[in-house]
C-alpha cells in the first residue's frame, strides 16, 4: 500500500504496487534510482545526471538539480516517474543532505503538481515513488512529512509557474 503526503510522493515498501494512475496514457518517462548508491551528494547528482540523462550544462548543486526538476524539457514525455529504489538508504549518513534532497523532490513536485487532462483527471506530471525496506516506510514517510512542512512554513516562494500549479497537500495512509 502506498502512503502519501503530497499526491506527487508515494512511499512503498519494496516489491509493493506502484499506484495504478501512474501508468495512465501518454508518454510516461520512468527513472530508476539507487538510493544504496547515494552515500554523498556528489553520488545523488551522479544518480539524478544518468538516470534522467541531464543536461550536460548541469550545474552538480541542489538549485542546478532544481532547475532540471522543474524543466525536464530534453525528455519529451507528458509524465515522469522517478522511481527511488532503496530510498531509505539514500544519504543515509547525511540527515542535513536527506533533508535537502526530499526538499528538493517536494518543491519541483509541487511545480508539477496536479496537471489538468483533457478527460478531465487531474495527475501530476512529475510523481516521484520511494521504494524502500517495509520497516522503513514509516520514518520514510515521517522524514517526507516534515520536509514538507519545513518547505511550507519557509514559505518558499513560488516561482510564477509554480504559483499556478500549486495543489493541497493530501495526507493519506
Amino acid at each position: 500500500m502506498a502512503v502519501h503526503t503530497v499526491p506527487w510522493v508515494h512511499v512503498v515498501p519494496e516489491q509493493g504496487a506502484l499506484p495504478v494512475d501512474l501508468l495512465l496514457t501518454g508518454r510516461t518517462y520512468v527513472a530508476r534510482l539507487d538510493g544504496r548508491q547515494m552515500r554523498d551528494t556528489d553520488a545523488v547528482f551522479m544518480q539524478f545526471y544518468d538516470g534522467l540523462r541531464l543536461p550536460d550544462c548541469f550545474g552538480w548543486n541542489w538549485n542546478a538539480l532544481f532547475d532540471c526538476l522543474r524543466d525536464l524539457t530534453w525528455l519529451p514525455a507528458d509524465q515522469y516517474v522517478l522511481i527511488v529504489e532503496a530510498a531509505d538508504e539514500a544519504l543515509s549518513g547525511d540527515p542535513a543532505g536527506r533533508r535537502q534532497l526530499l526538499r528538493t523532490l517536494l518543491r519541483a513536485g509541487r511545480r508539477w503538481s496536479s496537471v489538468q487532462r483533457p478527460e478531465g483527471i487531474d495527475l501530476s506530471r512529475l510523481v516521484v515513488v520511494m521504494s524502500c525496506d517495509p520497516a522503513s516506510v514509516p520514518d520514510v514517510q515521517e522524514q517526507v512529512r516534515s520536509c514538507w512542512e519545513e518547505t511550507v512554513s519557509s514559505q518558499e516562494p513560488l516561482r510564477p509557474a509554480e504559483a499556478m500549479s500549486v495543489a493541497a497537500p493530501s495526507v493519506g495512509a
